[in-house]
């Protein structure tokens, strides 16, 4: 699922063997998908792009409850800009990003309100950081 049909084409063709099935839909929005149909749910390297701050990215986690099957589970990464360490060098790459491709909207995402997103949707939450990045995970 993206809601870009170009990455979704690209994503399909390269794992083709496995005669994906993709789906174009916004993230924000419900998914448009079966309700408790799913296991998982992959979130990597999105939530840093949403625009929003990570309470309002919140209504993501929603909607993958939505469509997790009982004891299915959430789990991704996101680049944070508060509560994680920084260099010179990331910080100013963070504003290129933020400001100048505007490819991030990740200026008010931190640690504490990501874990507090995911312990008020989920059970058995995870949160590893690894430099600017939190990987996660969290179980219906």
């Amino acid at each position: 699922m993206d809601l870009n049909l170009n990455s979704l084409d690209a994503a399909a063709d390269r794992i083709s063997r496995y005669r994906p099935k993709t789906h174009q839909a916004n993230a924000l929005e419900p998914f448009g998908l079966p309700a408790g149909t799913f296991d998982s749910v992959g979130l990597n390297w999105l939530l840093h792009c949403i625009p929003g701050d990570m309470t309002s990215k919140g209504a993501v986690l929603d909607h993958c409850r939505t469509v997790l099957a009982p004891g299915g589970v959430v789990f991704g990464s996101t680049v944070l800009t508060g509560g994680v360490p920084h260099t010179r060098f990331s910080r100013w790459m963070l504003d290129q990003l933020n400001d100048r491709n505007e490819t991030f909207s990740n200026r008010e995402d931190d640690l504490d309100t990501l874990t507090s997103q995911l312990d008020q949707r989920f059970r058995d939450t995870q949160v590893e950081v690894v430099g600017s990045v939190a990987i996660f995970s969290g179980r219906i």
